[in-house]
């Protein structure tokens, strides 16, 4: 088998020059990811009507918790694959991608009939009210009811082919995808196509989900003979220690992720109690906001495997050049969009909602959002080390600080100083705090590593 190119990226190609071969495709495929998410929210604004909006705003916290499961067995199972292969243990890289795709695929069929039967208390939870409740029930159908399964291998299939370092692959697979919905949205969505409004970009996001997982299956059956990745029925074998390894990074990740979901379903809720055009004008400030949360994501996930690998065979000194390496350059790109948001603010959500008081209520949000943006990225670099290393517990830790015990208490506060406005504001609140504990964690650690190797 051809890995000898796979072995030079991880273990001789130069730190800047392996960081970028794995991360830009992967940050390119997560701004591709927000595009399409963003063109959800474009087209469904061209509409003028806040009610499809919010609709696709309420149910983000559902799409959000397919993380969940993206996070157990794609997170997970990278892990589990990238470390292996540093060891030089093919059969368990192969074994490892056959359960997680497995169990991602059992685990979307799960949450398709479980959404399905609890859709009213569900809707209800996600704060949609007697206006809302059937446009958001419609969005649901197919981007849920419909589409969890597509929605979930999708991703997952995407990590466990970058964890032997076919990133650009990866990012074809996800970017194929998101590329058809955001070409199938305006004619299912607006009133010249088929008029379905929030429904319509549900039924694109359904379908352009299946093109993908059909690229990546296409991808697999071609190159058989060259990649350790394997979804034949023959390769799912029960291996415990392999299982155990997967779910001691998965299981924190999941749960750091249903966290995440918690929060912006506590946001949603104060927001709504605000009404229909500050649901919109929040929903799309933080479709705006995603766009370098995702590159901050891209960047900590497409070094994933570089870790991995480097922390699985020893060497921890190129591990540690990699995480620095990455820092420098992710902090002064967050500085600079966090300026052009702060300034830009106004610009940005007109283009989203031609609607002056969506505007006005958008561009506040949107100022205090951004602001968490330079920290943020430093707490998503130490997270996604910690997953690499396989160190789940101490991943779980940032995303219990993060939201239970800085973010959601801060919403309430920040709620009751500046009602609507001051929710922008808990996240920075949050990152702020969590950006210092991540630099004297990553620190404790590589010295914890080095004093290990020099015994």
């Amino acid at each position: 088998m051809a890995n000898q190119d796979k072995t030079i990226l991880f273990e001789q190609t130069p730190v800047p020059r392996a960081v970028m071969t794995m991360a830009v495709p992967t940050v390119i495929s997560s701004l591709v990811t927000v595009l399409y998410s963003l063109a959800d929210t474009y087209f469904v604004g061209m509409l003028n009507d806040p009610i499809q909006n919010a609709a696709v705003t309420l149910a983000a916290p559902v799409l959000l918790a397919f993380n969940a499961v993206n996070n157990l067995f794609g997170v997970g199972t990278s892990s589990m694959m990238s470390r292996a292969l540093g060891r030089k243990d093919f059969d368990a890289v192969r074994r490892s991608s056959a359960i997680g795709f497995y169990c991602s695929l059992l685990c979307g069929a799960l949450f398709s009939a479980a959404v399905t039967i609890l859709k009213t208390p569900l809707l209800a939870l996600l704060g949609a009210n007697a206006e809302t409740s059937a446009a958001t029930a419609e969005y649901m159908l197919w981007t849920v009811s419909c589409g969890a399964a597509p929605a979930i291998l999708n991703v997952v299939m995407a990590y466990l082919v970058r964890a032997e370092g076919a990133t650009l692959h990866a990012s074809i697979g996800t970017m194929s995808g998101c590329l058809l919905n955001i070409v199938l949205d305006p004619i299912f969505i607006l009133p010249w196509g088929l008029g379905m409004g929030a429904a319509g970009a549900g039924l694109a996001t359904f379908l352009s989900n299946c093109a993908a997982c059909l690229y990546y299956f296409v991808l697999l059956f071609v190159r058989r003979e060259k990649t350790f990745v394997s979804v034949y029925p023959k390769s799912l074998r029960w291996d415990r220690a392999i299982f155990a390894g997967i779910c001691a990074v998965g299981i924190p990740s999941a749960i750091q992720n249903l966290l995440n979901v918690t929060g912006m379903t506590v946001l949603n809720n104060f927001t709504a109690g605000f009404g229909s055009d500050a649901v919109a004008a929040m929903g799309i400030s933080q479709k705006i906001n995603m766009i370098p949360m995702q590159i901050s994501f891209g960047l900590s996930q497409g070094i994933m495997p570089l870790i991995s690998y480097n922390y699985g065979s020893g060497n921890i000194k190129r591990m540690k050049e990699t995480v620095l390496f990455t820092a420098k350059i992710s902090v002064a790109f967050m500085v600079l969009v966090c300026l052009g948001f702060y300034l830009g603010a106004g610009k940005l959500i007109w283009m989203f909602m031609k609607n002056e008081e969506i505007v006005a209520c958008g561009a506040r949000l949107l100022r205090g959002l951004c602001l968490a943006l330079p920290f943020l990225v430093v707490d998503f670099l130490a997270v996604g080390v910690f997953q690499a290393c396989g160190l789940g517990r101490q991943a779980l830790l940032f995303a219990i600080l993060r939201k239970i015990v800085l973010e959601i208490p801060a919403l309430f506060i920040w709620n009751r100083l500046l009602p609507l406005f001051g929710l922008a504001y808990a996240q920075p609140t949050a990152e702020l705090v969590l950006s210092a504990a991540a630099v004297l964690a990553l620190g404790g650690l590589f010295r914890k590593m080095e004093a290990e190797q020099a015994l």
